[in-house]
């Protein structure tokens, strides 16, 4: 079943997407473009309007920083983010745009809402004799062009405000970690969709390396057993696309 929302949603492993939205935009994601099962290098991406990062982790952040240096897209982040990405940017950074958890922004004609996430965001520092910080981690909620809302959130556990996250903003569609390990498994995934209310899930940051063992067919199932058997898991191979 596909979404029929105009919005083109491209896997590129772990947590690595490109959205194409009603209005010909283009954001990319966690775009972590190194990971081992991206059919894609970041050096062929040529475009890119909003950039979304959930937290300083490499396999999120990844190619964030260069491809930002090069195509100058909106990035919406964490403060802390905004005030590391100042000293590293073109142009002092002007595109990274701070905010914070309950706050919504506008940038290219696109809302983003930041929400919780329940992780850790500290990353290897070289030289640094402690990790590097750039904020809490979140997950975002993102409004396009004709009102449909998707939910992205990050690396997380299941929290129980993602109910409160649904109840309003009121997502179609959430995008859910469920490798287990740093993140929830198929079985909380399922009650995450519970909370949230949503029909419609895609899975992420799984099968990337051998130790995010949860898969779609055990969300599938987790989610029977709660009575959510009529939920669409979305589930593409890397460089597939649902829309």
């Amino acid at each position: 079943m596909s979404l029929d929302r105009d919005t083109t949603f491209t896997w590129y492993g772990h947590s690595c997407f490109e959205v194409r939205t009603p209005g010909g935009k283009v954001i990319l994601i966690d775009p972590f473009f190194g990971n081992p099962r991206s059919p894609r290098s970041a050096d062929t991406i040529d475009r890119c309007d909003l950039l979304l990062v959930t937290h300083g982790h490499d396999d999120h952040m990844g190619n964030a920083v260069a491809l930002a240096s090069r195509l100058r897209p909106a990035w919406p982040c964490i403060h802390e983010m905004s005030l590391w990405l100042a000293r590293r940017l073109p142009g002092g950074g002007d595109a990274a745009i701070g905010m914070n958890k309950g706050g919504t922004v506008e940038a290219a004609g696109i809302k983003v809402t930041m929400v919780h996430a329940d992780h850790s965001a500290g990353d290897w520092n070289p030289g640094g004799e402690t990790t590097l910080y750039l904020g809490e981690p979140v997950g975002f909620v993102v409004e396009v062009e004709n009102g449909f809302r998707f939910y992205f959130a990050g690396d997380t556990a299941v929290f129980g405000d993602m109910r409160l996250i649904g109840e309003l903003h009121r997502p179609e569609l959430a995008l859910l970690p469920i490798g287990g390990h740093y993140t929830m498994d198929p079985r909380a995934a399922a009650l995450a969709v519970d909370l949230l209310g949503v029909r419609d899930v895609v899975p992420m940051h799984y099968g990337t390396f051998p130790i995010l063992a949860g898969t779609p067919d055990q969300l599938r199932a987790e989610l029977a057993a709660r009575g959510l058997g009529d939920v669409e898991v979305h589930a593409p191979e890397p460089g597939g696309s649902v829309a």
